[in-house]
């Protein structure tokens, strides 16, 4: 496993795939998938960079099977509408890749509904998506959800006290618990397909430390971790080989549901895919079906 690379990712083809996110990762998951066979739906709030994606995918794979859809994770009227939309359009899901994200804003924002901004689009929005997406991951064959989380779920914790940050806002925080969060729904996930025979194979995975705009978009360009992603680049790896943990989870066999994948070297930062530590606040089972439930009440969708 060590050593699994692009050209060992299996054929897609007739299979049907919904990445969130259009630029990084998600970008080289959709022109990996896209390559290898797939139908993908490339999912994102940016029309313009939408379309800029389509067309750098189909600059390098002619003949793919890829569309851009609207889909603004931190709206949850934009998710239910995107979700009506794939109900009347596809038969089925075979893959969704939850992995849009922002990260440290400098200073605490919400997004449409009103949640602090880390949490409902990293986290909540993608919660909302899956369970709309449910009756069609249920028709897929084989279906796999796979949920990016991040090194930084490590330090994370969820404070149900301040679950939006009102009361204390500090980036790093609000991003690492977003990150556990998206952690725990994975897991979380398998266990309720396994208890209620929804069939879906649920995974996590993270990057590393990739050459993504996360930082820079989130942060700002001028801030300290903007400074450090533009100007110490050669300590990122490119985000083509951040890729490479989702794509694992997405198509290996090796992968299972319930697993966590990452880079293997220096500490899961770079490298080659293979299993990731999964933190020990991660396993508590009781948080995460506390958290499940608080996602249901806050987002209004239930899996159902």
């Amino acid at each position: 496993m060590s050593d699994w690379a692009l050209k060992d990712l299996p054929s897609q083809s007739e299979r049907v795939a919904i990445v969130t996110g259009t630029g990084g990762l998600g970008f080289e998951d959709a022109l990996a998938l896209t390559q290898a066979g797939a139908e993908v739906i490339v999912a994102g709030r940016n029309p313009t960079r939408g379309a800029q994606a389509i067309a750098a995918i189909r600059q390098k794979s002619p003949d793919g099977r890829v569309r851009f859809e609207l889909l603004d994770l931190a709206s949850l009227a934009s998710i239910a509408a995107f979700a009506e939309r794939m109900v009347g359009d596809l038969k089925g899901v075979d893959l969704l890749i939850n992995n849009a994200a922002v990260m440290k804003p400098p200073t605490r924002k919400t997004s449409s509904d009103g949640y602090e901004l880390q949490f409902a689009t990293n986290y909540l929005g993608h919660f909302a998506l899956t369970a709309h997406l449910l009756p069609l991951l249920r028709r897929g064959r084989e279906p796999r959800v796979v949920t990016l989380s991040s090194v930084a779920a490590r330090s994370g914790r969820i404070d149900f006290d301040d679950l939006q940050a009102e009361r204390a806002y500090r980036p790093m925080a609000a991003y690492s618990q977003s990150k556990l969060a998206c952690l725990m729904f994975a897991l979380e996930l398998r266990r309720r397909s396994d208890a209620n025979g929804w069939g879906i194979t649920s995974l996590a995975a993270h990057p590393g430390i990739s050459r993504t705009d996360l930082l820079p978009n989130g942060s700002g360009r001028r801030s300290f971790a903007g400074v450090m992603r533009t100007y110490l680049w050669f300590m990122f790896q490119p985000a083509a080989q951040g890729a490479l943990p989702t794509l694992y989870a997405a198509s290996s066999p090796l992968a299972s549901g319930g697993g966590y994948y990452g880079p293997t070297r220096l500490g899961e930062t770079r490298g080659p895919p293979g299993p990731a530590a999964i933190p020990a606040q991660a396993r508590d089972e009781a948080i995460a079906a506390r958290l499940w439930t608080e996602a249901e009440r806050l987002s209004g969708a239930a899996f159902q």
